[in-house]
């Protein structure tokens, strides 16, 4: 069976973005600061970290977004897709309404396409599960 290119699965775009990311392990525990992060997507993120969790690793995600007065945290239930000696690409499973109004406007700003982000958002239906506070 051919495999597929990255490209070619990639149906949310992604865009630069860099901020400091917190994953936890659910299973062990464990716990990963990263930096920054390479990019962003609705679906998911790519992190860099010399400790990167194994494929299909359960995670909690923070994403750490901080202006010139105020500090958001950002979190987020996923798992990891798939590792590298850079670090790991997670896929978001579950976050609040109001993470993802967040997540939405960072990638509008960043996209410079809010339509296609509005296309994205219409393709992801049920696909990650909003939660109540």
């Amino acid at each position: 069976m051919e495999q597929q290119s990255d490209t070619e699965r990639r149906r949310f775009l992604r865009v630069p973005f860099e901020t400091e990311t917190v994953v936890k392990n659910l299973e062990s525990g464990t716990v990963v600061n990263s930096v920054h992060s390479k990019d962003i997507s609705l679906k998911g993120m790519y992190c860099f970290t010399k400790e990167p969790f194994a494929p299909d690793t359960p995670c909690s995600i923070e994403l750490h977004l901080t202006g010139t007065s105020s500090k958001l945290w950002l979190h987020i239930e996923g798992h990891v897709v798939r590792n590298d000696d850079q670090g790991m690409a997670l896929s978001f499973d579950s976050m609040d309404m109001d993470v993802f109004i967040h997540l939405k406007n960072i990638l509008y700003y960043n996209s410079g396409d809010p339509n296609r982000i509005n296309q994205e958002i219409r393709q992801l239906g049920n696909s990650i599960k909003m939660e109540k506070k």
